[in-house]
């Protein structure tokens, strides 16, 4: 075909894209469109044979499913992160429908007047999406050793389905309440097509596919005991305090703790935050004030703070043992067993390290920081941090429960 077929049927393509949005396609002609595209109307008939082949080549052209579904099947192999792969495939797909909303009314609204072949036209667009997304989805089903309630096909066909309903509904109506955002919607779209649609033998399979790591059990301190344990860390000197402070307030892990150094702390009278450097990432995470319930000091006088300025060595790792060089994680683990030393939980186990910071991001969580901002912070994904939410939630709801047990019925 030459270029300037090609120029041609483009220009038709997208006169007829504009004019559809308009004025609607049953109202819009063929020589209307043929007139915007500055040709007669019989370069159009040539090139489509009518107004229905014109709308079959405006689906499948201007509505970039097929890109879309390419793009993920190349993510397939090496299988990725499932969970971000499907949201973005499903964003993507919005925004293409968001960018001709106009569009997507006149098809939806006069869809019952359209004939036998503008529906056919419909159902191949459709199909041709859902052609990338099953054989995405045959993939990391295979690799991932997933058991699903639905062959490939149809879970593709309700993750299309549910996308394009909700298109349907935000370019057709006002004031829902059905989600909060888009944002919303594709979270939950997500997790209940790979949580409600798939499953795996066991539950590390699914969650390697999510992100590669294994679901920890969240076993959050209760505020009494975390307080015992930080005056406890306080009996032992200010370095002691220092790192159970930290600990506490900012949710770091044993490693992230033994790898910090002096420079990586920032601090001013509006916030004091610590700087974690691994390898290929860098995230800040601030040092809170309030540790469920109680405040250690401000973000210009706090234990951390109070232990650097203690120091008279030229060590640059922010924390030391006692012979001066820095602290080893097994010797912060033994700190550790030294504060916690005869104290349990409510499980009548000793206390773990590890569950320091699983308090920590619950607590973040109950005290209304958003999922997206506790990502961030944490460099977790989603998937990760979903037990610390469902955590939060049952805490929130026992709270509730004892606020009402307060109130005379």
């Amino acid at each position: 075909m030459s270029s300037q077929l090609i120029s041609t049927r483009q220009r038709l393509i997208q006169a007829a894209l504009e004019l559809f949005s308009a004025q609607g396609v049953s109202a819009t002609t063929t020589r209307q469109i043929a007139e915007k595209a500055e040709v007669n109307e019989v370069t159009l008939f040539r090139n489509f044979g009518n107004k229905h082949g014109l709308l079959l080549a405006v689906l499948e052209e201007s509505a970039a499913f097929k890109d879309l579904g390419e793009s993920l099947v190349r993510r397939a192999t090496p299988p990725g992160n499932v969970y971000q792969a499907l949201k973005d495939y499903a964003s993507d797909s919005l925004h293409a429908l968001e960018r001709v909303p106009e569009f997507v009314r006149s098809v939806v609204g006069e869809a019952d007047q359209f004939p036998a072949e503008n529906r056919r036209a419909l159902g191949r667009g459709v199909t041709e999406a859902n052609r990338y997304v099953a054989q995405y989805l045959a993939t990391v089903i295979q690799q991932g050793h997933l058991n699903t309630y639905l062959p490939a096909e149809k879970l593709a066909s309700l993750l299309n389905g549910m996308i394009l309903g909700y298109a349907v509904i935000e370019f057709t109506s006002e004031f829902h309440e059905l989600w909060e955002d888009r944002d919303d919607f594709l979270e939950n779209l997500v997790e209940l097509f790979l949580h409600g649609a798939m499953s795996s033998s066991t539950e590390s399979a699914i969650n390697s596919l999510q992100g590669g790591f294994t679901t920890t059990e969240v076993a959050d301190l209760p505020a009494s005991l975390v307080h015992e344990i930080l005056q406890q860390a306080r009996k032992f000197g200010v370095r002691d305090y220092a790192l159970a402070y930290v600990l506490f307030g900012a949710g770091l892990s044993a490693t992230e703790i033994t790898s910090l150094e002096r420079s990586h702390q920032i601090y001013d009278s509006q916030g004091h935050f610590l700087q974690i450097t691994i390898p290929g990432f860098v995230r800040q995470v601030p040092v809170n004030q309030w540790i469920l319930g109680k405040r250690h000091g401000s973000f210009t006088n706090n234990p951390l703070i109070k232990w650097l300025k203690s120091r008279k060595d030229n060590q640059t790792a922010m924390f030391l043992n006692e012979t001066g060089t820095p602290i080893s994680e097994s010797e912060l683990e033994t700190r550790w067993q030294v504060w916690s030393e005869r104290l349990l939980t409510p499980q009548g186990q000793t206390p773990a390290i590890a569950q320091a910071q699983q308090t920590w991001r619950v607590e973040m969580l109950m005290r209304g920081i958003t999922l997206e901002n506790l990502i961030i912070l944490t460099g977790c994904d989603r998937a990760q941090l979903q037990p610390y939410v469902r955590r939060a939630k049952e805490k929130a709801a026992l709270e509730q429960a004892t606020r009402l047990d307060h109130k005379p019925g």
